[in-house]
């Protein structure tokens, strides 16, 4: 017997189709073990020796392993052909060995495509384990740890409030926070365009003021109004005539198949998909068989695959659409040994697979690899220039056609940001001295505008140009930045919080070096040159160590408030804005108001992160939140909002261990409620109504009980005779009416079915299951809260919060228990037999008194 292992079980299924009877496949489930997360799993004193310890979790599934193993005459490692396949491979034989499980004959074999001809060719091509692909695991692996659970500690103990780093999250970081600084640097100009609307035979079209009084016109030449008015009364006291007409022939040609990076980035712009969703779908079809290998830096297609292409676009087009000769594209990889063909259809005659958004994704990828092998596209550009009598004044007008589609019949590639000078339309026939009919002249304002925050797809690009980390880790990378809450997304682009501002200020300030562009791309080459043999991995980690090491040590010994003063002054001008009436920025706002001295604005370190406060505590308590998501003006701890005009009590706004609340009082008195998220204007009015929640809208039309509205732990929601409706926002429950109310109760009645009970709402909505296809959600239940993909529910861990889990974690928490197959529904137990009563011992007779 021949024993194949595999990462996945849709993998296994595939492959075992393939095989013949000889053979069992057998699924490691990803990586079978990991350097524990421990201190000294990474020695560096003992050349960087390493302790690897097997997942709880997989505990099980490698006993089957092993035990099939030692009834086999041979291992085959069919294990993904990239580093981490390789990698997953090397751990499988490893733990074999040290079990006295390993066969005799132990082979690799890889292949770009799950197909009958690819696998059964690469099983008739065995090799062994590419060593220095293994080195540059292990080099990478060790890197990561010893960065990791070096610095960690150090933020932990010098920066409250900061979770962890990591060497490219860092740096990914960075480049989010650098783009807010630009964003806030940005101060906005005034500039002016004049637009003449004009007519030739019936049709019109726009022309665009280029020269005005002799002086050609660039972007901010017309800065005001009156500069604009004043030229765009000359267009329209002047008569224009065609004076030039430049008509230019352009083709352009299809861009390459996808790689990891390209195919993240284009189903981020036009499916609207995150990085780590994109891998999931593209996982899931490559093991299933419709496309080759995602992870990849290869643009190249096997000749094969090219002539299969070809012929699909001649079955579906005129001859028009082929080119003559086979397009051929050269990687751009660094590292030839980790460059694999690009990702395409593995059949060219199937153009859908999946369903869903797998579906979707398969779509993309066929689609961008079929216009890959087609005709470039045909345009034609026209522009026109019209001037004055006088020659001082000159309009332009701009038009595309698209004489031959070719490729863009198929797939047009999509853009990040566009430009706002776009003037590709349709231009009517003219001639040398026609004067069109103007319509119209119109002067807009415009301002310049930011650089843009970045989207996934853009951000994606910006690190490969970089040479940071590597395409297979962006979506990781990207989601660990969103789990610590570092950043945010809002409209589909990256907006940095301020725990992830101040920990790129602490990186920068005190670890230069280790968040710099260049030293991160730097270090993405020496790990090339490991995976192709030309180093050491050791000397490179070595190299590393005797600088990281000391570095950490140098900032542990600083006291925090020595790191708290630098990191003060470092971001002094975006904690302390200039004001509009000119006073110190650093003045504090409530020893103003009540009339002390001295009040001056610090940065702060406390239990719960880093904030402003002011010098005169505690006479003063005037605090302001900094490290927290939303960064909320108010924040921060222990900071008097205002007093409770009932009582005369301190409302006092506070942030703990579940973040930020108010309190009214002191001890087992006071009262409490947390501030929710969704306050934006958030002051002491806020406050009392919060601490006087529950709010009773009044009796209920029919039943005569109270409606009552309140915020619980899954949101804002309405009470009724023991059943609830969900309400959309904090200021609902403050608005709402009796009208509305008894509405929402009747739509979640409807929605519960007739037992009348309201159906339970997610927590949150985290994508779709990468196998099932279903929408996962997290779940309140009766026994806790879980999460379902609509066929499986998995429990949630008690040491996890419902709101806090991620989508992986979903994910692989559904699949563990689908794994188990359904509960075993327990038989009704019998009565318990009733005990017979004991029987009354008679009565002892008294002795005679």
């Amino acid at each position: 017997m021949q024993l194949v292992i595999v990462e996945s079980p849709a993998k296994a299924k595939t492959i075992e189709k393939y095989l013949g009877k000889d053979f069992k496949v057998l699924a490691s489930y990803g990586h079978v073990r990991d350097l524990p997360a421990k201190d000294g799993s990474v020695r560096p004193d003992e050349g960087f020796a390493m302790d690897w310890e097997i997942y709880r979790d997989k505990q099980s599934r490698f006993k089957e392993i092993a035990d099939a193993a030692k009834k086999a005459d041979r291992l085959v490692l069919a294990t993904d052909p990239d580093r981490e396949g390789e990698a997953i491979s090397w751990h499988v034989r490893e733990l074999l060995a040290k079990r006295k499980a390993l066969p005799k004959e132990v082979d690799r074999v890889t292949f770009n495509a799950i197909t009958k001809q690819a696998v059964t060719d690469a099983m008739a091509k065995p090799r062994e384990l590419d060593q220095p692909l293994i080195d540059a695991y292990l080099a990478r692996r060790a890197l990561d740890y010893l960065y990791g659970f070096t610095l960690s500690p150090v933020l932990w103990r010098r920066l409250p409030g900061a979770k962890s780093a990591g060497r490219v999250q860092s740096v990914a970081l960075r480049l989010i926070v650098d783009r807010e600084r630009e964003i806030e640097a940005f101060r906005a100009e005034e500039y002016w365009s004049v637009i003449a609307t004009m007519e030739q035979d019936g049709t019109e079209f726009a022309a665009r003021l280029v020269k005005y009084d002799g002086t050609k016109l660039d972007k901010l030449t017309l800065g005001d109004r009156g500069s604009a008015m004043a030229a765009r009364q000359a267009v329209e006291d002047s008569r224009f005539t065609i004076e030039e007409i430049e008509t230019k022939p352009l083709k352009r040609n299809p861009a390459p198949p996808f790689t990891t990076s390209t195919l993240q980035q284009e189903a981020a712009r036009k499916l609207g998909f995150s990085a780590s969703h994109t891998m999931r779908l593209a996982q899931s079809l490559y093991e299933a068989g419709a496309i080759t290998y995602m992870r990849t830096d290869g643009v190249q297609m096997d000749g094969s695959a090219i002539a299969a292409c070809r012929k699909a676009v001649s079955e579906r087009y005129s001859g028009h659409y082929l080119p003559e000769k086979p397009r051929i594209y050269q990687t751009k990889a660094k590292n030839a040994q980790e460059a694999h063909e690009a990702i395409r259809p593995t059949d060219f005659s199937r153009d859908r697979a999946g369903s869903g958004d797998e579906g979707k994704l398969y779509d993309l990828i066929f689609k961008r690899a079929m216009a890959s092998q087609m005709a470039a596209a045909s345009l034609e550009r026209t522009t026109v220039t019209m001037r004055d009598p006088t020659g001082r004044h000159e309009l332009r007008a701009t038009g595309q056609v698209v004489k031959f589609p070719g490729f863009l019949a198929v797939y047009q590639e999509g853009f990040d940001d566009k430009g706002d000078e776009d003037e590709d339309g349709l231009l009517p026939v003219m001639h040398k001295g026609d004067s069109p009919l103007k319509k119209g002249v119109d002067a807009n304002q415009h301002f310049t505008q930011p650089p843009p925050r970045f989207s996934e797809a853009s951000l994606v690009k910006r690190l490969e140009e970089l040479g940071i980390g590597r395409p297979s880790t962006y979506a990781s990378t990207i989601q660990t930045l969103r789990d610590r809450a570092y950043v945010r997304m809002e409209k589909n682009r990256f907006f940095a919080e301020e725990s992830g501002r101040l920990l790129t200020a602490f990186l920068e300030r005190f670890f230069e070096r280790y968040v710099a562009f260049d030293f991160t791309a730097g270090m993405e080459d020496e790990l090339d040159t490991v995976s192709d043999g030309r180093e050491d991995w050791k000397e490179l980690l070595e190299q590393f160590w005797k600088d990281f090491k000391p570095k950490t040590e140098e900032v542990m010994d600083k006291k925090p408030s020595e790191v708290t003063e630098v990191l003060d002054e470092f971001l002094s001008g975006y904690l302390f804005p200039e004001r509009a009436d000119g006073k110190d920025a650093r003045h504090c706002p409530l020893c103003e108001a009540e009339g002390r001295d001295g009040g001056r604005l610090a940065l702060r370190g406390g239990r719960y992160g880093a904030f402003v406060a002011c010098a005169n505590y505690p006479e003063c308590k005037f605090t302001r939140q900094f490290a927290a998501p939303g960064g909320s003006e108010q924040g921060g701890e222990d900071a008097v909002l205002g007093h409770d005009p009932e009582t005369g009590l301190p409302v006092e706004r506070k942030t703990g261990r579940f973040g930020p609340y108010i309190q009214l009082g002191e001890g087992k008195d006071a009262k409490r409620a947390s501030i929710p998220k969704d306050l934006d204007d958030f002051d002491l009015e806020w406050a009392l109504k919060l601490l006087n929640l529950p709010r009773i809208i009044g009796p209920h039309p029919e039943t005569g009980l109270e409606i009552e509205a309140n915020i619980g732990r899954y949101g804002p929601y309405l009470r009724h005779d023991g059943k609830y409706g969900k309400l959309t926002s904090t200021r609902e429950v403050f608005e709402i009416g009796m009208n509305r109310a008894v509405d929402v109760l009747a739509q979640a009645a409807n929605r519960g079915g007739a037992g009348g009970r309201a159906k339970a709402e997610p927590i949150k909505l985290l994508g779709t299951h990468p196998t099932s296809g279903g929408e996962i959600k997290v779940m309140p239940g009766r026994y806790g809260p879980y999460v379902t993909d609509g066929t499986t529910n998995a429990t949630i861990p008690k040491d996890v919060k419902p709101e806090d889990i991620t989508e992986a974690q979903a994910v692989e928490l559904i699949d563990a228990r689908a794994a188990k197959g359904p509960a075993k529904k327990k038989g009704r137990k019998a009565p318990a037999k009733k005990k017979a009563a004991p029987k009354k011992k008679p009565a002892a007779k008294k002795a005679a008194g």
